[in-house]
């Protein structure tokens, strides 16, 4: 293995048995560092030449770049190129195999091409240098790997992610008490009573840990109505623990006064404040668990397992605190910034593609960039299956839009899709099938290869922020995308910009349909945009994945992979 060197007066870190070239990181308007590896040296997931990583401003996140080095056998290109993948997917869709690679296809072509893993997906890692990096990215890439080989020799560990994920929503707690006979609970009331001085102080203190959390730290992270409904959220679930008992009253007292401080701009100043209300909470607990009329023998325990769910969903949000704006405003331009560093076009400038949400990254950059009058560093910009709009289609994805309710997404604070989607294929892949119709959300019938759409389905996804969804669910409302704070409209400016469009869609598609394309091509100009819809009455069609990973063999001998990539080739031809 490569010794990772760092240099601190450039920008890269190597391995000592490859050499990169070096730039001075003080003209760069992002803190671009990053390491690379050798191919022996990168996790074994990564089916590219090379990985690297690059830092993101104002962040911690490390964001995984793989990278395709153009053949030599190919005519030279002006610009390298980036690959940009869907919400929730990482680099493995763009190179599924030997025989089904995107990116492998564009290198063959001639451009150096490079695939983003934007913050949360595949191997991008939370961490600060550059061995911790390599051993969190090996580690990804064996959970991975794992996931895969377990689909075909034995259960889903995917199944206890899922059941991890899915436990930090609140749920009614089940009284360990239940079907127990009377003369059991009187001795289960006996050992309350006997535990009660040493679990106060102890409720106490989790309590009070989890107020001051979210009204001083996870406040940093939520918005101010988005933390009035977490407090309220949680007050609410303990309320229901005595709404028969005679204390309920003495406990709403507590409540409004806990939910007057929370609900103030908060300081370090209020943490005495929330610890007196909090053990005045406890107290009045602990009165219900002593109470004859009626013994709540329980309520300790519940009262505890409310505190511990609540604490998992404020984790669950700092470690998924990312929207929309965050790929578009941060990631992407980082990455950017880094490959043109990496590869010096002579214009400065490369060019991108977008599947899915990564088209409409590119969609919204063009519209920014048009907005305030800016050249982008964008040459020409291809999309797949993208819209900014999608009221007027039939989309799947309108399955999304009571995610719309910030209290919802709130209570599911994030979405597991890469462990549902595991947990799925095995009911159905298999007899009865009775999911089955979920797989033409991803491929259309006989399109794609049966192993390749294992390894998409059990490799490609990851969880996805509550956040996330909430903007992206704007697309299905009057005006479409929008950004976080409501205030710009994306497509409202698209047509400002001057960059030439692709604007591809599949016929079958039922998350992207043609429509929903079609009405985000018509706000281009036409002499910037083409527009290519894949499929035909008779066959073959393509659905939401095929534009990427399609591999069978259709009619004059051309693949859906290599059809498409011939009228791409064509576009970006014109533009060289």
């Amino acid at each position: 293995m490569g010794i990772i060197q760092y240099d601190p007066m450039y920008s890269i870190c190597r391995v000592s048995s490859t050499t990169f070239r070096r730039f001075p990181r003080a003209t760069a308007p992002f803190r671009v560092r990053a390491f690379s590896t050798a191919v022996r040296d990168k996790p074994s997931i990564c089916t590219a030449d090379e990985l690297h990583y690059v830092s993101v401003h104002n962040s911690d996140w490390k964001l995984s770049l793989w990278r395709y080095h153009p053949s030599p056998q190919a005519p030279t290109r002006n610009h390298p190129l980036l690959l940009l993948s869907g919400v929730g997917t990482n680099a493995v869709g763009y190179d599924l195999s030997p025989t089904s690679s995107f990116a492998r296809h564009m290198s063959g072509q001639g451009f150096e091409t490079w695939v983003l893993e934007v913050r949360g997906a595949g191997l991008s890692v939370q961490e600060s240098n550059s061995k911790d990096i390599e051993q969190s990215a090996h580690a990804m890439s064996s959970k991975m790997e794992d996931m895969l080989e377990n689909a075909t020799t034995g259960p889903m560990s995917s199944k206890m992610e899922l059941d991890n994920i899915s436990g930090t929503v609140s749920k009614p707690y089940s009284s360990a008490s239940e079907g127990v006979e009377t003369e059991n609970v009187a001795v289960i009331g006996d050992l309350a009573k006997l535990a009660t001085a040493w679990d106060e102080s102890k409720l106490v203190a989790k309590l009070s840990e989890t107020l001051t959390r979210l009204s001083e730290r996870v406040s940093g992270f939520l918005g101010e109505s988005q933390a009035k409904v977490m407090s309220a959220k949680l007050l609410d679930q303990i309320s229901k623990l005595l709404v028969d008992s005679p204390l309920y009253e003495q406990f709403n007292e507590v409540r409004g006064k806990l939910a007057t401080l929370l609900e103030t701009r908060q300081n370090s100043g209020i943490t005495s404040q929330i610890t007196d209300l909090s053990e005045k909470l406890v107290n009045i607990i602990e009165a219900g668990q002593l109470s004859v009329s009626p013994p709540l023998f329980d309520l300790q325990a519940r009262f505890t397992s409310t505190i511990e769910d609540f604490q998992k969903q404020l984790d669950l949000m700092v470690k998924y605190n990312w929207d929309f704006d965050h790929y578009l405003e941060e990631d992407v331009p980082a990455a950017i910034e880094y490959i043109l560093r990496q590869s010096m076009p002579k214009d400065g400038k490369l060019l991108a593609i977008g599947h899915s949400m990564g088209g409409i990254l590119l969609y919204s950059m063009l519209s920014r960039f048009g907005f305030e009058g800016k050249e982008p560093k964008l040459a020409a910009v291809v999309t797949l299956a993208s819209s900014l709009d999608y009221t007027s289609s039939k989309s799947t994805l309108k399955l999304l839009v009571p995610l719309a309710d910030p209290a919802q997404a709130l209570s599911v604070p994030v979405v597991p899709l890469g462990a549902m989607l595991v947990a799925a294929y095995e009911v159905s892949s298999r007899s009865p099938y009775a999911l089955s119709w979920l797989n033409t959300l991803i491929s259309a019938e006989g399109m794609m290869d049966p192993d390749l759409f294992k390894r998409l389905v059990l490799n490609n996804f990851c969880t996805i922020p509550a956040k996330l969804l909430l903007q992206l669910t704007t697309a299905f409302r009057e005006r479409g995308l929008c950004n976080r704070d409501g205030t710009f409209f994306y497509k409202e400016h698209l047509h400002k910009s001057k960059i030439p469009i692709l604007a591809t869609a599949g016929d079958k598609d039922l998350i992207c349909p043609p429509e929903a394309v079609e009405d985000t091509v018509k706000l281009i100009p036409e002499h910037l945009v083409t527009y290519k819809l894949f499929g035909e009455p008779e066959g073959p069609h393509y659905a939401h994945y095929d534009l990427v990973g399609g591999r069978l063999k259709v009619k004059r001998n051309y693949s859906p992979f290599v059809h498409w990539s011939l009228k791409f080739s064509h576009f970006v031809s014109t533009q060289q």
